[in-house]
């Protein structure tokens, strides 16, 4: 539909039809013990009890931000700095066009439309030594709330009930009588409401509905402001002059926020706790280091942030509370692997052969060389590569799949508890940037109103062309990885010349990976950039879809990205070398070879350089580069005022700004979506994954809490119905996951020789390094004068041996046995609950509107 917009304040107050709510005219009244309270001031005052509905309703939330005349709530702020005299130029007739008097211009036309939409506007002036800076805040009257609440079906208060969060480890520990170490006393708890979209035709019937100021919390009306903001044309629709985010883009504003509710630094001395606002709540006791051992408080966080924000939280609480056990596994397998190493009966005949096995030269000006040189090498690789990690596969593979389960109910659960159960399919309104920049508009068929529409065919068209781009990226990353192979194998010859046989194939790996994940983060940065432009582009519907469409891009590209090494590094790898004599090449020089110890070890080392490596490097930034960018805004609006103290003057306007602009979830949910991976795709090469996962997902919810509470402008409250795309992601890993490690056991790891030898052979191992050493052909030792060995199961003559093609059938076979084996497993998982909860949300007094 064409948008309705506010073309005049008289206007405006036309479309609302007020009725004075009567005494026990509620939906429903407040039946819970806790509230009694409020059921006596209601049949005493009914005015005095709307006001202790209203704080039921909003708990802890005590707006603080208002125009000079301290009625006037401030419901956003736009900062845009100018040059001192840049006004008076700009009003001369004489002065040439440039840029500095688009903005003005644009500036000017955006204000002016939004007065004309019946917002109210306040400006403030900070001077500072070479430029100005405008605070330009503004508030929407009760008469545009109403419109706009409806329009964009905004949800209010019917009725209140108990809050319902619980959580299952605390019950467990109440039960068994055991101190809940876990346990976060937390003040100002949200209730539960029953709510349903606002009708202005309805609005007696809400909770709280006689106090004006109040009826609507700060989140919602942030939410109003917003899309007004987002709709409002400054120019020329076609060319796409349209939005606050627009002119953001272009430097016409320097910023857009709604304000925080005062300072997370709670004051000196004794405060109650009960005037907290909920920012000072979250300082308290979610953001500080010190609760890192605490439950989060994830109603406090919706309420201040909304779903979507308090969904990934939850989200990645959950993630990291089931890593625990898959890392006290994970550390049992390695160590059991160390145990082992001193065990081994190969490995101890291998340091023990001295000159018994002579190697064949690994390039042709290359030397002869003893196996027993890769006697540690060889060990190291026994502590990812034995029985155990078949065991941790199989249990990692299964940790998976229910976690996935797992979540589908607590997500369920909480969507119900907080009112969005139906949101993406029924209430999600079209994008504003989509409305402003449509073609054309089309009737609905369900709702009947007209609603902007953009053709599918062009829509199609378009995604087509970014697809291009996208694979245009891959043959980036694959040629790369190309070169990084060559890279490795230069070094390794390079190595090998000054006689450092078996240090080589480490120091080519271990430089290669360093390398690898250098290039991956440039490529990352280029790629996200790009993505963004096209799905912008591509004119999607629903901010839901745009999201996703984005997600789906940037992951296809970050998985080509961060996995084609270890992927390369444990299937193809050694695959396709050949023999003395034979040998495949690439470019013309020689495929690489596994390293002596296998390539497990190999895989292991290239998973905790490029996945820790850049969880370090995030951390790291995620920490630094907020605060010196605020402390760099900081520095550059520092006051002018002679002789005065700058804090004891700033406004929450002004200090705001200082503030690092949020940048929305989809770097952190990326960053542990790509972690996901590592620790499912490739945790048979390396069973210590989940435990430095969990240790840097400890450390990320307190570095992401404490960016979003104290060190990030507020960003606009957002309802989501879960975590979107990111889970489809995730079941798709999953899958992938459960065939990977299948794979990476049965042709990577010695797990199937090994078991193969211990039947057919000795089940001691006894002589089991020979049995997996090949003769070079004939002619190959002749041209060398000495006859040398090889890993490889072949013939003297070079042809697969019988041994070669039993071991392949076997492992096809452990293949097919394992997938089937998680198979099982998930699909005797019971169906997910989101139906009864839907019957459920049936039920409610929503219905009855």
């Amino acid at each position: 539909m064409k948008l309705r917009k506010i073309v005049g304040g008289s206007d405006a107050a036309g479309l609302i039809q007020e009725e004075e709510p009567s005494s026990g005219s509620y939906y429903g009244s407040i039946e819970n013990d806790s509230h009694t309270i409020l059921m006596t001031k209601l049949n005493n005052n009914h005015d005095e009890a709307q006001q202790g509905i209203t704080d039921v309703v909003h708990g802890g939330e005590k707006p603080m931000n208002y125009f000079k005349d301290g009625l006037t709530p401030i419901d956003f702020a736009l900062v845009y700095e100018a040059d001192l005299q840049e006004e008076d130029k700009v009003q001369d007739e004489n002065e040439h066009h440039t840029q500095k008097n688009v903005h003005y211009t644009w500036r000017q036309k955006f204000l002016k439309k939004l007065k004309s939409a019946g917002i109210l506007i306040e400006e403030h002036t900070v001077l500072k030594p070479k430029k100005t800076i405008h605070y330009v805040l503004l508030s929407a009257p009760w008469d545009v709330l109403c419109y706009y609440a409806e329009e964009m079906n905004l949800r209010v208060p019917l009725q209140t009930m108990p809050n319902q969060s619980k959580n299952w480890s605390a019950e467990i520990l109440k039960k068994m009588q055991i101190p809940n170490l876990l346990h976060n006393e937390l003040p100002s708890l949200p209730v539960d409401l029953y709510t349903c979209p606002f009708k202005t035709s309805k609005l007696s019937l809400f909770l709280g509905s006689s106090n004006k100021n109040t009826f609507f919390s700060n989140t919602q009306r942030h939410q109003i402001m917003h899309e007004i903001l987002s709709i409002t044309h400054y120019g020329d629709v076609k060319k796409g002059q349209v939005g606050i985010q627009r002119m953001l883009n272009e430097n016409a504003f320097q910023a857009a926020f709604p304000l925080h509710d005062g300072s997370y630094d709670i004051p000196s001395g004794s405060t109650p706790i009960h005037t907290l606002t909920y920012r000072q709540i979250l300082f308290r006791y979610w953001a500080k280091w010190g609760k890192w051992n605490k439950y989060q408080p994830l109603d406090h966080v919706r309420k201040y942030f909304g779903e979507k924000i308090a969904l990934y939280f939850a989200w990645l609480g959950f993630y990291t509370g089931w890593l625990l056990p898959a890392a006290v596994f994970g550390t049992v397998i390695f160590l059991f692997g160390i145990i082992l190493m001193t065990r081994d009966l190969p490995a101890k005949e291998i340091c023990e052969s001295e000159g018994q096995f002579q190697m064949c030269p690994v390039c042709k000006a290359c030397p002869y060389w003893n196996l027993s040189s890769i006697c540690n090498t060889y060990k190291a690789g026994l502590l990812f590569d034995h029985g155990g990690t078949v065991f941790f596969s199989v249990f990692m593979s299964l940790w998976a799949v229910t976690f996935l389960e797992y979540w589908k109910r607590t997500n369920a659960v909480l969507v119900y508890r907080w009112d969005c159960f139906e949101f993406a399919y029924i209430e999600e309104r079209p994008r504003p940037e989509f409305a402003a920049m449509a073609p054309t508009t089309i009737r609905n068929p369900i709702t009947g109103a007209e609603e902007p529409y953009f053709p599918k065919r062009r829509r199609i068209n378009r995604i087509i062309t970014g697809s291009m781009a996208l694979i245009l990226m891959v043959t980036v990353v694959v040629m790369f990885l190309i070169a990084i192979i060559l890279y490795r194998s230069i070094i390794r010859l390079v190595v090998t010349k000054y006689g450092l046989v078996a240090l080589a194939p480490r120091i080519a790996s271990i430089t290669g990976s360093v390398v690898n994940l250098i290039i991956i983060l440039i490529l990352s940065k280029i790629y996200i950039f790009l993505a963004h432009f096209l799905t912008q582009w591509e004119m999607h519907r629903t901010q839901t879809a745009y999201e996703d469409a984005f997600t789906f891009k940037v992951f296809l590209f970050q998985f080509v990205n961060f996995y084609s090494s270890p992927i390369y590094i444990a299937f193809f790898k050694g695959r396709f070398v050949g023999y003395p004599g034979h040998y495949s090449t690439l470019f013309g020089m020689r495929n690489e070879e596994c390293s002596p110890g296998g390539c497990l070890i190999e895989l292991a080392q290239e998973l905790l350089v490029i996945m820790v490596g850049k969880q370090v490097i995030n951390n790291i930034q995620e920490f630094i580069v907020p605060k010196i960018r605020g402390l760099w805004q900081k520095y550059k609006l520092r006051t002018t005022k002679e002789g005065m103290d700058t804090d004891a003057y700033i406004s929450s306007w002004e200090r705001d700004y200082t503030l690092v602009p949020c940048e929305g979830l989809f770097d952190e949910y990326l960053e542990m979506v790509i972690q996901f991976g590592f620790i499912t795709i490739f945790v048979a090469a390396c069973p210590l994954a989940p435990l430095f996962a969990l240790i840097n997902n400890w450390v990320e919810i307190r570095l992401d809490a404490h960016k979003f509470v104290c060190e990030y402008q507020r960003p606009v409250v957002e309802r989501a119905q879960n975590i979107g795309i990111w889970f489809k992601i995730l079941e798709v890993i999953t899958y992938l996951a459960i065939r990977s490690n299948a794979f990476l056991i049965a042709f990577t790891s010695d797990f199937i020789p090994r078991l193969y030898y211990q039947h057919i052979m000795e089940s001691n191992l006894k002589g089991y390094v020979n049995f997996t050493l090949a003769y070079a052909p004939q002619n190959a030792a002749h041209e060398n004068n000495l006859v040398c060995r090889y890993l490889s199961y072949r013939e003297n003559d070079g042809r697969p041996s019988i041994t070669f093609w039993n071991l392949l059938a076997l492992r096809l076979a452990f293949v097919i046995i394992f997938e089937q084996s998680v198979a099982l497993v998930d699909d005797n998982e019971p169906e997910n609950a989101e139906s009864g909860i839907t019957v459920t949300h049936c039920n409610s007094p929503m219905a009855n509107l």
